[in-house]
């Protein structure tokens, strides 16, 4: 192994592939001054060959070009954060639906929420329960398709009353052919600001606070 080689990778062991603009270049002045001082001082008698030579600056060659490559993919990030954050902020007022159980009665007397099935079910019902558990209304759904799916409360309980609006909770039962369908609750909530962090975005929402973006499941 070469004086050149041997300072290469000793090199690129302390700054990585991630190395910075400076750590980069840093690298390429200290391999081309380690390489003249390797052919000043070769041995008359066994000098360094092309094939050597050619080698060692496809190394440099490699590790440059791998962190130019890093530095790419990090800008590029970046920018996707902004334009997740962009379009994040235009979603703020707006409905979405997250998973949960969470269910809000207005004073209009109405409430929806939804929830995501594991695979097509030909029964689906849906039991709403008040802050003390109570089962205040069992809402039968019928059939419905994989994926997610959006209910409406009117409001009126078993017996035909009217519910106090505030937040109840509900589950979902869904089965097909007589076996349970792994079913998901959705809660709707409104999108009240955007936070960005280290990268990553994260709505805020109504009751529930910070959610990452990438866990909406439908915007409404």
């Amino acid at each position: 192994m070469t004086a050149a080689t041997s300072a290469l990778e000793g090199t690129t062991s302390v700054y990585g592939t991630t190395g910075s603009k400076n750590a980069s270049k840093e690298l390429n002045d200290r391999f081309l001054k380690l390489l003249v001082a390797q052919m000043n001082n070769q041995d008359p008698l066994n000098p360094l060959d092309n094939a050597q030579v050619t080698s060692q600056m496809a190394q440099i060659n490699t590790v440059t070009g791998i962190n130019n490559l890093s530095e790419t993919v990090a800008s590029l990030v970046a920018q996707f954060a902004q334009l997740q954050s962009l379009q994040a902020a235009q979603l703020t007022g707006r409905s979405v639906m997250v998973a949960g159980d969470g269910l809000a009665l207005g004073a209009d007397g109405g409430a929806q929420a939804g929830f995501e099935l594991q695979a097509p079910a030909d029964s689906v019902s849906v039991e709403v329960r008040d802050a003390n558990g109570l089962l205040v209304r069992e809402i039968a759904l019928g059939g419905a398709q994989e994926g997610i799916q959006r209910f409406a409360w009117d409001g009126t309980t078993n017996s035909g009353a009217r519910a106090t609006a505030g937040r109840y909770t509900f589950t979902v039962k869904a089965t097909a052919s007589g076996r349970e369908v792994d079913a998901t609750a959705l809660t709707v909530r409104q999108v009240e600001g955007v936070r960005q962090n280290a990268g990553t975005v994260s709505l805020i929402l109504a009751g529930l606070g910070p959610v990452a973006y990438g866990d909406i499941k439908q915007i409404l």
